[in-house]
């Protein structure tokens, strides 16, 4: 179980070679408690990689599980596998993909895909989770979602809305834990230094891996909640969802 500086001992990894997954899990093994990672991704070098680091960080049991997010049919599966092991006292929901907006605009077929893996996927596992964690009594669900969600931007609007779908329901899904022993932490944070963002010029705020993963081991343990990285954010947000469509639609953002 996670104790009252955040350490747990169990961590379930959906999406194995996330870069803010890998970071949160180093975090947590520095505790010295952590016993078992279970790493769910797709098989290949990256996540026998993944795997690699993590057994460097001296965590006793490291297990590997298939998991595709475009394969709705097998996630709850994976999430019995997982639990099946032993209690899970931490799940981080950590894929996605961020597409070229233009591209999945012009190609509905495409825009819908990154709707499967970036929300349905996210749908069908937290559900699975949070069922499975309401059975053991205890366990907290991390939830990647994103300070866009608030307020999506035209320039990514697909993965926006995405984000957005995920977010709400993970918030609301978070308000009917209480005084389960199970919560859902939702981060969002702004423009994070990834495989996955880059070549794109990084914003102001921009924050790396290590500081989305200082903020979810912040925050395990203290009950469903939000955290925006870095904390500023929130209140850039908050101006920009009151900012009128006809000013907001010309921010070069």
């Amino acid at each position: 179980m996670i104790d009252a500086c955040g350490a747990a001992q169990s961590v379930l990894v959906l999406g194995a070679t996330s870069e803010i997954a890998g970071a949160t899990v180093a975090r947590l093994a520095e505790g010295g408690r952590l016993e078992r990672v279970v790493l769910a991704g797709r098989p290949g070098r990256g996540r026998v990689a993944a795997a690699g680091r993590v057994t460097a960080l001296r965590v006793p049991a490291v297990e590997l599980v298939d998991f595709d997010a475009r394969d709705r049919v097998g996630h709850e599966g994976v999430i019995d596998v997982a639990f099946d092991g032993g209690d899970i006292d931490v799940a981080l929901l950590a894929w996605g993909v961020l597409p070229e907006e233009d591209s999945v605009r012009a190609a509905p077929l495409a825009a819908a895909e990154v709707v499967d893996v970036n929300c349905t996927a996210v749908v069908t596992t937290l559900l699975a989770a949070t069922r499975r964690m309401r059975a053991q009594g205890h366990g907290v669900i991390v939830v990647l979602s994103s300070a866009g969600a608030v307020r999506p931007r035209g320039s990514t609007a697909v993965y926006g809305a995405t984000k957005a779908g995920v977010d709400a329901l993970a918030t609301a899904l978070g308000d009917t834990l209480a005084g389960s022993g199970v919560s859902i932490l939702v981060v969002r944070p702004g423009f994070v230094r990834t495989r996955m963002t880059a070549g794109r010029r990084p914003p102001p705020l921009a924050v790396g891996p290590e500081d989305v993963a200082a903020a979810i081991v912040a925050n395990l343990g203290r009950g469903s909640r939000t955290v925006w990285v870095p904390a500023s954010m929130r209140y850039a947000m908050a101006a920009l969802a009151v900012t009128p469509r006809s000013i907001f639609r010309r921010l070069p953002i």
